[in-house]
Formats: structure tokens, sequence, C-alpha cells
């Protein structure tokens, strides 16, 4: 049985295969910090809590680094990236969407409009298209909740979750254009 009051150093924990950068990232500062009472030196000796090591080490974290061959700095940055996309998952699934609403007939003269300062001529291709993009580009207010997420991070997944949100909150407000939201929510037509 080990003692939980055992401290380890820094050249044990280098033993059991951890790096400098591992300690930094996944300990970060010393359980205790003095002087070696047995050997004179100007270094300080570093003591690590050995219960504290041990947890660490179960941890998905710390398994991962050590695959990565304990890369400096190389958990750390995952973990934080990992975090944010999880938030900016949170918030894009909790924030409502709002989507305006306008009597028919206005609604397929703004679509026409927009497909005319889009470059579209107004008598090109389904009205219905037209309505569904024209609210979409209204909604673009939504795509600021993506700040921060690049595509390592998982920003197709939250690009994909907004997406679907906002062609069902589209969907649900205009019931005549719920077929054209679904097509573009299986990827078969422009954001």
């Amino acid at each position: 049985m080990t003692d939980r009051t055992t401290y380890v150093t820094l050249a044990a924990l280098r033993r059991r295969g951890w790096t400098d950068g591992m300690v930094r990232d996944l300990l970060g500062a010393p359980d205790v910090q003095g002087r070696n009472p047995r050997l004179w030196s100007l270094a300080p000796v570093r003591l690590y809590l050995l219960a504290r090591v041990e947890a660490v080490e179960r941890t998905p974290e710390f398994v991962a680094c050590a695959r990565a061959g304990g890369a400096p700095g190389a958990v750390a940055p995952r973990v934080a990236a990992e975090r944010r996309r999880q938030a900016v998952l949170a918030t894009l699934r909790a924030e409502p969407i709002r989507v305006p609403i306008l009597p028919r007939a206005e609604l397929e003269r703004r679509a026409a409009r927009h497909r005319r300062a889009v470059g579209g001529g107004a008598d090109d291709g389904d009205p219905v298209r037209w309505q569904v993009g024209y609210l979409r580009h209204a909604l673009r207010s939504y795509d600021v909740l993506l700040d921060g997420l690049f595509a390592a991070t998982g920003r197709a997944e939250a690009e994909r979750l907004l997406r679907d949100r906002v062609y069902g909150a589209i969907a649900q407000a205009y019931p005549w254009l719920a077929d054209e939201c679904r097509r573009r929510m299986r990827g078969g037509g422009r954001r």
C-alpha cells in the first residue's frame, strides 16, 4: 500500500514517463518547493504529491499526451480547444433563433430584391429558394457564434449544428418553406 503523503521528485516523474512539458501543463506548480537539506544546490527541490500524480496519470489528457510522445505543450492547447468547442456547441444549442416574421407577399418582395442585389435575375430560379436564401442571409448575425473555432476544433460540427438550427427555425416559422429547408440541411444547397 502506498502512503498518500509520499512525494515524488521531478527526476522520479521523468522515470515514470513524464516530460518537463507534461509536468508544466498537467501538474502545474509543485506541492512542495524548497532546498534539499542533504545536498547543497542553488536549484530548489520540487516535490509533487504522489496521489495527485497518480490521479493525473489516469486522465485522458495524460494518456493523449503520453501517446503524443510527451511533446511539451501538446496537451494544454488541445484541452483548451476542446473546452472552447464544447462551449460553442452548448451556446449554439441554447441560443434562440429569432426568424423575422413577414407576410408572405412582403417576404416574396424582399427575397426578389435580395436575389437581384446578389446578382441573380428576378425571374430565374425558384422563388422558394430565394425566400430561404433571403431569410438565411437575414440570420447571418448568428454566424458570430462560431468565432474562435478552427477546423481541428470542431468548426464543421458547429457549422452543421448552426445550419440545422437556422433552417429548422425558418421551416417552423414558414411551413411552406420546410421542404427547401430540409434540402439545405441535407447539404443540397447554398448556406
